[in-house]
């Protein structure tokens, strides 16, 4: 499931223990895995498209933060809702999977681009 990118992401850190590995499980695979899917592909209590602006008097900003080879979340879903909804600052990473955030200098980028924000 995971890019490229995000592969060698993975590549940098140690290897998981067994114990690790088990360890998003310890509630049962229904509520680790199977609630994952439901969240994901199943009925929302709510329509995003139909959020509204959390700071109309421009006191905050959103942003979302998107890598455009994420396996876990559609970049085309994510595109559409930030073009549906004008005040997301959407930011897309060009060459970045799920786990972009983790590359080095992203967290700065991040960082930086947030506390630059002029509302």
């Amino acid at each position: 499931m995971f890019s490229p990118p995000d592969m060698e992401i993975l590549s940098k850190f140690p290897p998981q223990s067994q114990e690790q590995k088990m360890q998003p499980r310890k509630q049962g695979e229904f509520e680790s895995v199977h609630r994952d899917l439901i969240v994901g592909m199943g009925k929302w209590e709510f329509d995003p498209m139909e959020l509204e602006n959390p700071f109309p008097n421009n006191e905050g900003s959103v942003h979302l933060w998107m890598g455009d080879q994420d396996r876990f979340v559609p970049v085309k879903l994510q595109r559409y809702i930030a073009k549906k909804l004008p005040w997301i600052n959407y930011h897309e990473i060009t060459g970045g999977g799920h786990l972009f955030s983790v590359t080095d200098g992203m967290a700065d980028t991040i960082l930086t681009t947030l506390l630059n924000v002029k509302d």
